[in-house]
Order: structure tokens, then C-alpha cells, then sequence
């Protein structure tokens, strides 16, 4: 089981912070090797199901995500959001949330927990790495696009 945490101090007001990092198609667009399909398509709401495929060819897997919290920022109160995996490859949770942060800024708080199923102990090292890498980045472009 891999657990990391990412975070980050952005020149938005929360609501548009939450809308960049909670627009579940663009999360395919920033992540490679990835599509993201939405269940029902909108609007987002508890149980709403997030499935993104990712690999190639045969080496695809669907990582679908159930939204188990949907709280968006409200009035300056933050706002969070509980995905969990419910896949027969990928296991754990995702938490996205936003709060007010310095200077009239955005903070962004992205906690994930990642077990891959056939893949032991071992590995986990190179998996919080390269997670926080692929994941980092894809936060990244997320707040940077409008």
C-alpha cells in the first residue's frame, strides 16, 4: 500500500481551484496513457462513478472511482471530495480538497492511498514515486488551465 501527498499554493479563488482539479475528463487529458468516462456525466455528485482507463491495447485496465464526499467550497469554506477505488487492479481512495490559503490564494490538497493488486510490498517505493511524479504533474497542468 502506497500512500502520498501533494500540495499546492495557486492564484485562484476556491470555487475555480475545485472546478480546474474536479473536471474529471481533463484528469485523462493530463494523465498519459489515460481516458476518463463519467457516470452519470454531469453534474458530479455522491456516487457518481470516475473510471479512468488507462495502458495500452490488451495492457488496458479501468481504474474506476466511486465519489463517496462531495462538498464543494462554499461560501470561503473549503471544499473536499472521497473518491474510491473500487477496481480488481487498483485499490485505496483519492481526497482532492481546496482551502483558502495565503494572500487571498487557493491552497489544493490532493492525499491518495494506492494498493495495486498483484504487485507485492516490494514495489512500493517505486510506485510512491513514480506516482507522486505522474500525479504531481497532472495537478499541476489541471490548476494551470482554465
Amino acid at each position: 500500500m502506497v500512500n502520498f501527498l501533494l500540495e499546492r499554493t495557486v492564484p485562484l479563488p476556491l470555487d475555480e481551484a475545485w472546478r480546474r482539479i474536479t473536471r474529471w475528463r481533463r484528469h485523462g487529458e493530463v494523465v498519459p496513457l489515460t481516458a476518463v468516462r463519467v457516470v452519470p456525466p454531469e453534474p458530479t455528485r455522491r456516487g457518481t462513478l470516475v473510471v479512468a482507463r488507462s495502458g495500452l491495447g490488451p495492457l488496458s485496465f479501468d481504474d474506476p472511482m466511486e465519489v463517496t464526499v462531495w462538498q464543494p467550497p462554499e461560501d470561503g469554506a473549503p471544499g473536499r471530495c472521497r473518491l474510491e477505488k473500487r477496481g480488481r487492479v487498483v485499490l485505496g481512495w483519492a481526497e482532492l480538497e481546496v482551502r483558502p490559503g495565503p494572500g487571498g490564494r487557493s491552497r489544493v490538497v490532493w492525499r491518495e492511498e494506492i494498493r495495486l493488486r498483484l504487485l507485492p510490498p516490494l514495489f512500493d517505493g517505486v510506485v510512491r514515486r513514480s506516482s507522486r511524479y505522474v500525479f504531481g504533474r497532472a495537478l499541476n497542468r489541471l490548476l494551470r488551465s482554465p
